[in-house]
């Protein structure tokens, strides 16, 4: 699988701009992107993202993907299902709804085979 990254040199991510609620999220869910390219209509790439929660920030339904999917727990309280969060991978067509009972920031790479 080849990889559409660019090479970045060590650099501070700038934690105050850039962020944008992805879509289908509800409102208080925002990503900032930090490289890569994820096109999931034709199933294709992978992406490095930040997300962050705001207190209290839940969804009610499970958001199911069609590639894989690690998450990291950088700060805070996550619960995703009924599992509190930590570290995870899933496979295409898993999905749990996540509850935030605080500011939480969490790294996603998602890609595809």
């Amino acid at each position: 699988m080849s990889v559409n990254k660019p090479h970045l040199e060590f650099h501070r991510v700038d934690m105050n701009s850039g962020w944008s609620t992805p879509s289908g999220y509800p409102a208080g869910i925002e990503q900032k992107v930090l490289a890569g390219s994820l096109d999931e209509q034709r199933r294709c790439g992978s992406r490095t993202r930040l997300l962050r929660f705001a207190p209290g920030v839940f969804t009610t339904e499970p958001f199911v993907h069609e590639y894989w999917e690690e998450v990291y727990l950088i700060d805070g309280d996550l619960t995703v299902g009924n599992d509190a969060a930590g570290q995870g991978g899933e496979p295409p067509g898993a999905g749990a709804p996540v509850h935030a009972t605080e500011t939480d920031f969490a790294s996603y790479i998602r890609a595809h085979d």
